[in-house]
């Protein structure tokens, strides 16, 4: 059981330095990311969770307003993704194991057409 404190808290109420933590721990959006939970009223609601050093985060937002967040950010570009720029700039200034799980998708990437160019020469034979 972790013994870090939960905050539960909306996106814009956010200290900017989260803000950019969060964007490179989810560099292709939210939405896909949410999960629900029952607050102390009893009512359903849907976070983005984070976690930090000394934090344990949700992030209030819902599906929509996820999408817009990430429409609004000039830091995404048109498809929903994190720029490459603002990875490089936010990437810098923290020292975070987002890179690692970045280089493992680009290494997913980059075998997907290996087996390709091998399954076109097979064909090609």
């Amino acid at each position: 059981m972790s013994t870090k404190p939960r905050v539960v808290k909306d996106y814009d109420k956010l200290d900017d330095n989260v803000k950019e933590m969060i964007k490179l721990n989810y560099p292709f959006g939210f939405e896909d990311n949410l999960v629900t939970f029952t607050n102390i009223d009893g009512n359903k609601v849907s976070a983005l969770p984070f976690e930090t050093d000394d934090r344990y985060y949700l992030v209030r937002m819902t599906v929509s307003q996820a999408q817009s967040i990430i429409e609004d950010d000039d830091d995404y570009d048109e498809d929903g993704n994190l720029t490459e720029e603002a990875r490089e700039e936010h990437a810098d200034k923290y020292d975070d194991d987002v890179e690692v799980a970045d280089d493992a998708e680009e290494e997913e990437a980059e075998d997907v057409p290996e087996q390709d160019e091998e399954g076109d020469d097979e064909e090609d034979k």
